[in-house]
């Protein structure tokens, strides 16, 4: 018999903390790493894989990140209806214009597990443009990458 156990986290005792992130001046992918790690809790020492142990992360200024090289002119946002010729593209200078929320919640849905724990995890996440969030009454506390 093994004199140590692995210890697997229950939802229960999960203590949630809620996260802010400035998002000003912060490479588009670069951030999406850093906070699907916090919303899925891989930062935590009992990271368990089937049990959702992630932190609370409200992002702002989102209209403020920047992408690398020529990806604002080149990268295409892609919608698809189903229906024959239902595909429509955006060049992501006009999708960062329209919609900057979404351009960085599709960039962390993307590091996510696809699957119904996935689904749960992106429910932690509040992306907003601007610099104020109405999520001062959960004391969220600054985080810095």
């Amino acid at each position: 018999m093994k004199a140590y156990a692995t210890k697997m986290a229950k939802s229960q005792e999960i203590e949630r903390k809620w996260y802010v992130v400035d998002a000003t001046d912060m490479v588009l992918g670069r951030l999406a790493t850093e906070v699907a790690t916090v919303l899925r809790g891989k930062n935590k020492p009992y990271f368990t894989p089937h049990v959702d142990c992630g932190d609370f992360v409200i992002i702002v200024n989102a209209d403020k990140v920047c992408l690398t090289g020529k990806k604002l002119d080149q990268k295409l946002y892609k919608t698809y209806s189903g229906h024959p010729g239902g595909l429509k593209e955006t060049v992501y200078r006009r999708f960062m214009q329209e919609k900057p929320e979404l351009a960085v919640y599709k960039a962390v849905k993307g590091m996510i597990p696809h699957n119904k724990l996935g689904a749960q995890v992106m429910t932690k996440l509040r992306v907003y443009a601007g610099a104020d969030h109405p999520h001062a009454a959960q004391q969220p506390e600054t985080l810095a990458f």
